[in-house]
């Protein structure tokens, strides 16, 4: 069941009711009997279980794409001032296995 806080305007008095959802609001003040209002209260929220922590937020940032553009850049104009390299040789094709003879059947033995 909520616990609903009221406030008297008159006496200056606050207190907490636990009230089902189904009841009606209190109307007045059990200190002065004069009219009471509901007060708005801050919920607490615990997120429970694994994976809050780890899933919202990264263990290292992320670099910008400026920085990283650079890196990438650089060796790129290094390559090619170089002597280009002689062609890899070709790959040979793998023939493909040779299927496998099936297993001989065992054969059944009946026992009379």
């Amino acid at each position: 069941m909520p616990t609903y806080v009221y406030a008297c305007d008159t006496c200056q008095v606050q207190f907490e009711k636990y009230q089902s959802f189904s009841e009606d609001a209190l109307r007045t003040c059990p200190t002065c009997q004069s009219a009471v209002r509901r007060v708005m209260q801050p919920v607490g929220i615990a997120f429970k279980g694994s994976g809050w922590h780890i899933n919202d937020y990264r263990a290292t940032p992320k670099e910008s794409s400026t920085s990283s553009d650079a890196t990438v850049a650089a060796p790129a104009a290094v390559a090619s001032d170089a002597t280009p390299a002689p062609a890899a040789a070709p790959a040979t094709l793998a023939a493909p296995a040779p299927a496998s003879a099936p297993a001989p059947a065992a054969s059944k033995s009946t026992d009379a």
